[in-house]
């Protein structure tokens, strides 16, 4: 950037904003600057793009600069505050983070800990977000979420660019997760597919799920059982292939092996006596998930430690699984993506075809032709 308060002001764009809208470019960067605004000046011509007018549905390029008229702020949309985090919070932020990348930050999740704020819940991961971001910094930005009760593995991007990248990833469902779980009982069935749709459980307010072949939402999961304990319990691996809401918690109470701890779709039965902890154990332990800049991230996450113990009492094997995903569906294709290919396979199998028939008229051709003489 360059210029005064008062000034014509310039921006380069980034490689974080590559294909964005104009208007979004002024909603991630100077949020102060109302819609209205921004419209107003591309109308007008004020608004320049490598020194041509520019509109406001206009998509950018890295590289390309942006010249932007003084003023414009509007009061009510002032740039958002820095939270203040008490030493506590800000200790914990430092405590869950598994790594950081230019793009995303990834954290560790405790069991217990929300994920977002709602009624009664102060105390949250998103209310966290702060302690990452510096002055200068956006704020990072949640792109997925876990259930308050279950652990491990959360992604938050660091950017707007890397947020819509990552959300993209997770819609598209070509990031690939691994959950572990102890479930009551063993499956019959040691390895497998479930396939039940979901939908809300009607009179539960929205906050319950069940298995609704008629009206649901399609859901898959893709279970591994790496461990029995007798005929108690299991330790299975779990891989969802959609992401719909306590889909794991409802898929395991569906077959009859709720996840130990689970009371909300197991009731009693998810309690196993003894000195097994009755929290939930389940555990986001992998991540495998493209990142901008055609990097990969590949993160894995400890187990808290009432799962830990459980897992030692029980006397499992931690080596025994690698939590290895099973590889994901492809994303849905656009029609004109389908097209594309389609045209392309045709193109291939007219150009082997040629290949063919000028192969056989090779061979054939000295064979059985006979020499021509002059014309006469």
């Amino acid at each position: 950037m360059s210029g005064g308060a008062d000034d014509v002001r310039q921006f380069t764009v980034g490689e974080d904003d590559d294909g964005v809208r104009l208007d979004r470019w002024f909603k991630r960067h100077l949020p102060q600057v109302g819609f209205g605004t921004v419209s107003r000046w591309a109308r007008t011509g004020q608004l320049r793009v490598d020194g041509k007018r520019a509109k406001v549905d206009d998509r950018l390029t890295p590289g390309q600069v942006l010249r932007v008229p003084p003023g414009g702020e509007d009061a009510a949309r002032t740039k958002r505050q820095r939270r203040e985090l008490t030493a506590e919070d800000e200790s914990l932020a430092q405590d869950i983070l598994i790594t950081r990348t230019k793009a995303a930050l990834v954290i560790n999740k405790p069991a217990g800990l929300a994920t977002q704020g709602g009624t009664k819940t102060t105390r949250h991961v998103d209310g966290l977000l702060d302690a990452y971001a510096g002055e200068d910094e956006p704020r990072p930005r949640l792109v997925h979420r876990l259930d308050k009760d279950t652990s491990g593995i959360l992604l938050v991007a660091r950017t707007p660019g890397s947020a819509a990248f990552f959300s993209k990833r997770f819609s598209g469902r070509s990031a690939k997760k691994i959950y572990w779980a102890l479930v009551v009982g063993v499956p019959d069935i040691h390895e497998g597919e479930i396939e039940a749709p979901l939908a809300k459980q009607p009179g539960s307010g929205g906050e319950k799920m069940h298995v609704d072949t008629e009206n649901g939402q399609p859901a898959k999961t893709v279970y591994r059982v790496v461990e029995r304990a007798g005929n108690a319990a299991a330790w299975v691996e779990l891989q969802p292939m959609t992401g719909r809401t306590h889909q794991l918690r409802v898929h395991m109470a569906a077959m009859g092996h709720p996840i130990v701890g689970d009371g909300k779709y197991g009731g009693q039965d998810a309690f196993l006596t003894g000195s097994v902890s009755r929290k939930m154990h389940l555990h986001a332990r992998r991540l495998i998930i493209d990142a901008p800049g055609g990097q990969k991230l590949d993160v894995t996450a400890d187990l808290p430690e009432h799962f830990a113990q459980s897992m030692e009492q029980l006397g499992f094997d931690l080596s025994l699984s690698e939590a290895e995903p099973v590889a994901a569906p492809p994303p849905e294709r656009s029609k004109a993506e389908k097209k594309q290919a389609a045209r392309q396979h045709a193109k291939q199998y007219r150009k082997a075809r040629r290949g063919e028939r000028k192969s056989r008229g090779g061979e054939g051709g000295k064979k059985r032709g006979k020499p021509r003489g002059p014309k006469k």
